[in-house]
């Protein structure tokens, strides 16, 4: 029983040496519960951008703009005269409904014809599409009412009467881009990009902090001296092996059926840029933690949460600010919305823009503090080199005594 007592205090002493399993284990539980827990601490959307189409431009329809501007889950972003550049304008902003007033909608209501709205609704989230096609239907109705139960009551009705009396506004809701009624196409590919970053993570995690670990550097250096050529002797090969995922991954959307379809070359500049930005963050840590179960940890910090935080699911907006800023520091982040734009959307290379740079300038910021990182270390080892080539090796005749 002594020994079974000495043998747990020995492994309790062995976790409380490991600083960062000591980190992981108490700080992980706490950090993720606030992580998520602000993630969807308001329970609900609020203030989702939407554009309106008001091809009557009279007072009418003004009013139910206006309403529709004070219902607390959308907002009015745009109002366009035509539908010309509605759908652009919508996917720039990320509005997930277009409203459109049609022409003569003040004078229907007045003849009591009962005009018709149509909301054209991006159904790629169907969580946004949602919240934001039930928020213009309460308002439309909730504006129809009043002005019917109005009219109603100067003809001398009593408002409880008046109240049975309306008849709601003919309301056109036409689903775009979901090409397919299975949630499949929109959960499968996010799950499986979430699964490529963090396959990418894992494996660079090991290229220099296996090296430091193994004390097989030294030999690296002797042979490649320049920090950016050692980088992309760890990089290149997994950049290689992502092209079978990505194959492995099209074989999957043909088995299930996903239509999968937009210009690749776009897509193939964007998720070289993604591999880059995963490649550069995995090797920053790798040589900034000398340790393969350090570094590994690390990053799998950073990868476990990053499709919940990434917008893909729940929106970005709605998140804390805080939560918002950790995202877009997280390539994934960035990659499923343009995996969104280019697929799902049918988008362009001009709305991805902002994405790509963003994966760029990561890539950028990663690949810069790596390489100054490891010409230090490239620096040092050089030192410790030289110096022990200077040591005199005890019992050397070969020797030169000191002068007196």
């Amino acid at each position: 029983m002594r020994s079974f007592l000495q043998l747990l205090a020995r492994e309790f002493k062995l976790f409380n040496q490991n600083k960062v399993l000591r980190i992981l284990f108490i700080g992980a539980p706490i950090m993720y519960g606030i992580l998520i827990g602000s993630v969807y601490e308001k329970g609900k959307v609020t203030d989702l951008p939407i554009v309106v189409v008001d091809e009557d431009q009279s007072v009418m329809s003004q009013k139910l703009i206006t309403m529709l501007g004070e219902n607390e889950v959308i907002y009015v972003s745009d109002i366009l005269p035509n539908t010309q550049h509605s759908r652009t304008i919508a996917l720039e902003k990320e509005a997930p409904c277009v409203v459109l007033i049609p022409k003569d909608f003040e004078k229907n209501l007045y003849q009591k014809r009962y005009p018709e709205l149509t909301v054209f609704v991006d159904a790629s989230n169907t969580l946004t599409a949602n919240f934001a096609a039930n928020a213009i239907n309460v308002s439309a109705q909730t504006f129809k009412v009043g002005i019917q139960v109005e009219g109603l009551k100067k003809q001398g009705l009593s408002e409880t009467v008046a109240m049975t009396q309306y008849e709601p506004f003919k309301t056109t809701i036409i689903k775009q881009n979901i090409r397919s009624g299975n949630y499949l196409y929109f959960m499968l590919p996010g799950v499986l990009l979430t699964v490529f970053q963090q396959v990418l993570l894992l494996g660079l995690a090991l290229t220099f902090s296996a090296e430091f670990e193994n004390g097989t550097f030294r030999s690296l250096v002797e042979r490649i001296r320049n920090p950016l050529g050692l980088i992309a002797v760890k990089v290149i090969p997994y950049m290689l092996m992502s092209i079978g995922i990505i194959v492995l991954y099209y074989g999957f959307s043909i088995y299930y059926r996903l239509p999968l379809k937009t210009d690749l070359a776009v897509f193939g500049l964007a998720t070289m840029a993604f591999i880059a930005a995963v490649s550069f963050l995995g090797i920053l840590v790798s040589i900034l933690l000398p340790n393969q179960l350090k570094a590994t940890e690390v990053l799998m910090v950073v990868a476990t949460p990053s499709f919940i935080i990434s917008g893909f699911t729940w929106p970005l907006s709605q998140m804390p600010v805080w939560v918002q800023h950790v995202a877009n520091c997280i390539p994934l982040t960035h990659y499923l919305k343009i995996y969104r734009t280019l697929f799902v959307e049918q988008g362009t290379m001009h709305q991805i823009q902002g994405p790509l740079n963003a994966l760029l300038i990561t890539s950028g910021i990663c690949l810069t503090i790596a390489a100054i990182a490891l010409n230090v270390k490239i620096k040092k080892e050089h030192k410790l080199r030289v110096l022990e080539k200077s040591v005199p090796i005890p019992g050397d005749s070969t020797q030169v005594p000191p002068l007196a």
